[in-house]
């Protein structure tokens, strides 16, 4: 078995500075990638590219918003060119801005939007274009189970989760005949900062809806977003992948 099997391979993750973007980029790396590590934290971000590097890996630095639509076409534009060709995006940076709605200030929808929702799109067209140009790519989006459950207080987050779905479902029909796949995974409650933050109340709450009794790790999910970025995973497009210890079952 190939140690290395996306040796020779490019890679952007965006919201790579900590938690789930953190361990994929480090995921990525192990497997072989070059990786771009973009986060608007560059003390965070240049972490993750040192611990990439410590490891013998190959990373840079690439400090963009991905809700700056021209800012996001240079970077990306720019990686092409510097490196001949991307092959892998992984569109995890998000954020929250969690109200109940008859409360929630209209900045914090349109935050919440821009960056999960808007900043997959604006990465997507950018990366896109060089993949179809290679006729080769890998595209996976981080969804959230609350895009399926749903989730109070997070109407602006679970959308913008749930347009995930609807952004790879039609972006991968559009890009299949070009060998470029596009999937979605979907986490459950993961041990994150962004989880840390939580009232303990709310989350043994919902640690009791999960029949793995347990919270998922940013390993976790980077071993399946690796999974799908691999060579061998292009007959896989269009899906949602669920990762949440049987919290949702689809």
């Amino acid at each position: 078995m190939n140690p290395n099997p996306l040796s020779g391979h490019n890679a952007l993750v965006t919201g790579a500075a900590q938690g789930i973007g953190r361990a994929i980029a480090l995921k990525l790396a192990e497997l072989g990638a070059r990786v771009a590590v973009n986060d608007l934290s560059e003390s965070g971000g240049k972490e993750t590219v040192r611990l990439i590097e410590e490891k013998k890996g190959k990373a840079v630095f690439a400090g963009f918003s991905v809700s700056d639509y021209q800012a996001a076409q240079d970077a990306i534009k720019g990686l092409g060119k510097e490196w001949g060709a991307l092959q892998i995006l992984v569109n995890n940076a998000g954020i929250t801005r969690d109200q109940v709605l008859p409360r929630m200030k209209m900045e914090d929808w349109n935050e919440v939007i821009a960056v999960n929702l808007t900043g997959a799109f604006n990465c997507c067209r950018g990366a896109s274009r060089l993949m179809v140009k290679n006729h080769y790519g890998r595209i996976i989006v981080i969804s959230s189970v609350v895009a399926f459950l749903g989730q109070a207080g997070q109407t602006n987050y679970a959308a913008s989760k749930a347009g995930l779905i609807g952004l790879t479902r039609s972006l991968a029909l559009e890009l299949a005949p070009y060998q470029v796949t596009v999937n979605a995974v979907a986490p459950g409650l993961i041990e994150t900062p962004m989880t840390k933050a939580l009232p303990e109340a709310h989350l043994q709450k919902i640690l009791a809806r999960i029949p793995a009794g347990r919270m998922g790790k940013p390993e976790e999910v980077a071993e399946l977003v690796g999974f799908l970025a691999l060579p061998g995973s292009g007959y896989i497009t269009g899906q949602a992948l669920h990762l949440n210890g049987g919290l949702y079952l689809g």
